[in-house]
């Protein structure tokens, strides 16, 4: 037997391959984020002690139980949207625009955390509501997503009869369909965000994904700040956003796992090595070979 079979033989599973290539993937990602973020924890610890003894220092009055009373009201009032310096949203954040925001949220399985029912109805109407809309949801986006392709498939059938070039009017249309999304799912929302929340453009850039992506962290959610004063149509526009935004980064997001498939079955292909028809010859395939021309 030839090393060649016997390690075409011994090859392990795909499955577990990926399994490992995922948890490696994972592992790495956690060592990158401890480097980057780590020292920043204790630096900010650190920072933050200070000036909690400068704090305490400087109101003589307020000792360690006011301090913590302090805080505790400081921490409600954020968890309900208000803003102990201003009186701009009286509401809170379950007004109607912020409480449709949040259903979409809901369903889209973004799941911020900065806003989150608190009786008991309401949890349970969000279990119910979540149950169904989630697969609603789910069933809407795949055919937003199927027009938008189709759509982009006819305009690219349309210029290959105009043009001819087949291979070049498929290429030119995806790439003109990618550069529009990001202009208008990130690009311009990026400069919205910069000048509505007074955010960088790096951390809006990183807000448009986290959000399109449902990460949902929920460190930077726009139209939350309760010191600001939001324009009426800023809400529909953000849901319209996270909609059709949603919709065509699933849409991109398949085109990779496509793409990842097929490279999956490219290396596969390769480890196992050449077919047995495309191989070696198999016993009595040279005396079929010289029949076929008296044939």
């Amino acid at each position: 037997m030839r090393f060649k079979e016997m390690l075409r033989l011994a090859r392990p599973p795909s499955i577990l391959l990926l399994g490992a290539l995922y948890v490696a993937y994972v592992l790495a990602g956690g060592v990158v984020f401890w480097q980057l973020e780590g020292h920043l924890v204790q630096r900010h610890v650190g920072v933050l002690l200070r000036q909690k003894q400068r704090l305490l220092s400087t109101y003589a009055c307020l000792d360690q139980g006011a301090l913590a009373e302090v805080a505790q009201v400081v921490q409600d009032a954020s968890r309900v949207g208000l803003s102990l310096r201003s009186n701009y949203t009286a509401d809170g954040f379950w007004k109607f625009s912020s409480s449709a925001v949040f259903a979409a949220t809901v369903v889209t399985t973004i799941g911020y955390g900065n806003m989150s029912p608190s009786s008991t109805a309401a949890q349970i109407f969000c279990v119910f509501f979540a149950l169904f809309g989630i697969p609603l949801n789910v069933v809407i986006l795949n055919r937003v997503g199927k027009y938008m392709l189709a759509s982009v498939r006819n305009l690219a059938d349309f210029l290959e009869e105009k043009s001819g070039r087949r291979r070049l009017s498929r290429v030119s249309i995806h790439l003109a369909s990618l550069v529009s999304g990001v202009l208008l799912f990130f690009l311009v929302p990026m400069v919205l965000f910069q000048q509505q929340e007074g955010w960088t453009f790096s951390q809006a850039i990183y807000y448009c994904f986290i959000t399109l992506s449902t990460i949902g962290f929920g460190d930077f959610v726009a139209d939350s700040n309760p010191e600001t004063a939001y324009p009426e149509w800023y809400s529909v526009l953000m849901a319209s956003w996270i909609f059709f935004g949603l919709a065509w980064l699933a849409l991109l997001i398949n085109h990779s796992i496509d793409i990842l498939e097929r490279l999956n079955s490219h290396c596969k292909q390769l480890w196992a090595g050449p077919s047995e028809g495309h191989g070696e010859e198999p016993p009595g395939a040279e005396g079929e070979e010289t029949k076929k021309p008296s044939e």
